[in-house]
């Protein structure tokens, strides 16, 4: 069931074509635009504090990305989560490097407080970081496999009320009721710069077009998968990283729901 409804939503990113606002840090910048280009949705890389807040109103959903967070950006973003709170858009946060920088918790509890957050999309160790516990890192890297990393997830969707994606070797999706794991994806996606960064641009995208708070789960899985099978459909052409970086954008233009439905390997559980 959970399959079913993460293909109907990307089969309605690519309808609907959602604007998506993202406040992305300046290395995957271009590569969140076109990803997002061929998943059918609109980017908009808007990040200036004059125009964020009214920017954020107009738009589909908001993507806020910590990689490279700056004074500048961070003003930004917090106007732009109050402007998509008051048009009731979902905010998608990555909490880039928070595992190695604490500072970055501090900032996602502030945009929490202020509009709510709809989806954390993060690597192992950054998730593992918000629920306070410790994990292995290597900067905004996380290191290798988790241990207790579901019930973790689980922890950390409770505790900011919203779904939680925790990217790994099998990504983990919780929204403290139920988990979904999913093992699509190939080791070459940790070969090149952004592939985290682009995933959760695609959570916004697939965000934008869950219905209520029960599709937002299917919605974050449907992006983590859709990523994991463009990787595997890349992976078939290119086994060098720049020319994968390449096929990865080709491959996310050509997968729709069909696809997802024979492809997608998720597997869903009630806690």
């Amino acid at each position: 069931m959970i399959t079913e409804k993460a293909a109907a939503i990307i089969e309605r990113v690519r309808e609907e074509n959602p604007l998506v606002h993202c406040i992305t840090n300046y290395i995957t910048i271009n590569d969140c635009a076109n990803i997002l280009l061929s998943a059918g949705a609109s980017p908009a890389m808007c990040d200036a504090l004059d125009e964020a807040y009214d920017f954020a109103r107009i738009s589909s959903a908001l993507y806020i990305n910590f990689g490279t967070y700056i004074k500048e950006q961070e003003a930004a973003a917090m106007a732009a989560a109050l402007g998509a709170k008051s048009a009731g858009r979902p905010i998608v946060i990555d909490p880039v490097g928070c595992a190695a920088i604490p500072r970055r918790i501090g900032i996602l509890d502030r945009l929490h407080e202020l509009a709510g957050v709809s989806i954390i999309k993060g690597n192992m160790g950054e998730i593992m970081a918000l629920a306070g516990k410790k994990a292995e890192v290597k900067g905004v890297d996380s290191d290798g496999a988790v241990p207790g990393i579901e019930e973790t997830a689980a922890e950390t969707a409770k505790k900011y009320g919203c779904v939680v994606a925790a990217t790994g070797k099998i990504d983990v999706i919780s929204d403290g009721r139920r988990t979904a794991r999913v093992s699509n994806g190939v080791p070459m996606l940790t070969k090149i710069t952004g592939s985290g960064c682009m995933t959760g641009a695609l959570c916004a995208a697939a965000a934008a077009m869950a219905r209520d708070g029960d599709e937002m789960f299917a919605a974050a899985a449907a992006a983590v998968s859709l990523m994991g099978i463009a990787g595997e459909k890349a992976a078939v052409k290119a086994n060098l990283p720049g020319s994968f970086r390449t096929a990865l954008i080709d491959a996310v233009y050509g997968i729709t729901g069909k696809i997802l439905r024979g492809m997608g390997r998720i597997e869903c559980e009630e806690m």
